[in-house]
């Protein structure tokens, strides 16, 4: 290759859909952090009870992340297995899916760890358990955005092996 020709590995086509960088997502994180721990403050200064987790919430996130995980490995083995077998609209579909849900899973994952650190040092008894079932959740939103990237890397075609 000459100096001359363009590097066409480094820049994308226009019009090409690109991985989820790490930056977007320590964004949200830290933006979810801070919203997830000014909730107890806010509540109270406002006179609203302390907003509680739910265990149905802690089990959508895992149920999420199984979906996502599913169709992640799925999606890999079909790749895998034969590189046209996905038509290119599914494969935009799912790459966006991923890069939607590692995003969203992102920013839940900080506000439940916000949302923890604002009911450590709190007398209450049901800290304790806001604590817990806030750690909890936040690890069901961070399988959610594993989940989302590993399904974002499954979407990637193979090369030719000429």
């Amino acid at each position: 290759m000459s100096d001359t020709e363009p590097d066409d590995e480094l820049e994308p086509p226009p019009g090409s859909v690109l991985p989820t960088s790490p930056g977007p997502l320590v964004l949200l994180g830290i933006l979810g952090l801070v919203i997830g721990w000014s909730v107890r403050p806010l509540s109270l200064r406002l006179g609203y009870a302390e907003p509680d987790i739910s265990l149905l919430s802690i089990g959508l996130l895992l149920f999420v992340a199984a979906i996502v995980g599913g169709s992640a490995y799925f999606t890999h083995r079909t790749v895998q297995r034969d590189r046209f077998a996905l038509a290119p609209h599914q494969a935009v579909n799912r790459l966006v899916l991923g890069k939607a849900c590692a995003m969203v899973g992102a920013f839940l994952t900080g506000c439940y760890l916000g949302y923890a650190v604002a009911q450590l040092g709190v007398g209450d008894p049901a800290s304790g358990t806001r604590l817990w079932r806030s750690c909890l959740a936040a690890l069901g939103a961070a399988a959610v955005t594993a989940a989302a990237l590993l399904l974002e890397h499954a979407c990637r075609v193979p090369r030719r092996r000429d």
